[in-house]
């Protein structure tokens, strides 16, 4: 082998080392770019949330999995001049930090704005003395309960004790007055919905977003996400795996959440 051919050799090697090099060094950078794309959306612009139990039933089951548009509703401190801010409009499903306990995040529909006047007659509702149209609220007990169908009429033993206690420095006329900053929310599926009846306003600083999609159904129990250990991580993955085609919802995935 000749002095030429030997060094022709090894500049190959040395070059194929570069490309190697190059390669990785290309993927290393698009992994660290991609990880630094999606902690930036999930934090600022979007963030997956999943229905775990029935109470905006049935605009929302248990097992839903939503894309929450976290940029409508930002601070407008932190997005002015950046990005369009939307106020909360009536009638409209938000997801909010739940006020007794900010880790645990609520789903409910927006009933009541700051200065409304909110009152319940036999299961309707009243917003500033007139009837609501809601063809998405439903009722699946036929028993009549004075505090929750006819809120406010009472103190009653199933309302949290700061409420029970509090509430009653917002009525007027027989009516609650949502006071500034603050947003009366209610669950679709009045008869069972743990809102704002119970434990009192949301505070504007607490709504993360408004729902946009259910990029995913799978049909569950509220059961199954009320268990946390390890190994019932497992069994939900396991039973996913196992279940995937049949118990995915197929015809709700995609649809828009109203």
């Amino acid at each position: 082998m000749t002095r030429e051919t030997t060094k022709q050799i090894e500049e190959s090697i040395a070059s194929s080392e570069t490309a190697r090099k190059t390669t990785a060094r290309e993927y290393l950078e698009s992994l660290v770019v991609t990880v630094i794309l999606a902690l930036y959306g999930t934090t600022f612009l979007l963030q997956a949330f999943k229905i775990p139990s029935s109470s905006m039933e049935d605009t929302l089951l248990i097992g839903d999995h939503l894309m929450v548009d976290k940029v409508d509703y930002a601070p407008p401190a932190f997005w002015k001049g950046f990005l369009p801010y939307d106020s909360v409009e009536r009638d409209r499903i938000i997801v909010f930090r739940y006020p007794l306990d900010p880790k645990t995040y609520f789903v409910k529909r927006v009933i009541g704005l700051p200065g409304d006047r909110i009152q319940l007659r036999n299961k309707l509702v009243y917003r500033n003395g007139e009837i609501l149209s809601e063809p998405y609220a439903v009722h699946k007990s036929s028993r009549l309960d004075e505090y929750r169908d006819n809120f406010p009429s009472g103190l009653s033993g199933v309302a949290y004790p700061d409420w029970a206690i509090q509430w009653r420095e917002y009525i007027q006329d027989g009516e609650v007055i949502v006071p500034p900053g603050q947003y009366f929310v209610m669950g679709d599926n009045r008869d069972f919905s743990s809102d704002s009846r119970y434990w009192g306003f949301v505070p504007r600083e607490n709504i993360v977003g408004n729902p946009l999609v259910i990029y995913w159904s799978f049909e569950t129990s509220g059961e199954e996400y009320q268990r946390t250990s390890p190994g019932d991580y497992i069994g939900r993955i396991l039973e996913i795996t196992l279940n995937f085609p049949q118990k995915t919802r197929w015809k709700r995935m995609f649809h828009l959440v109203k």
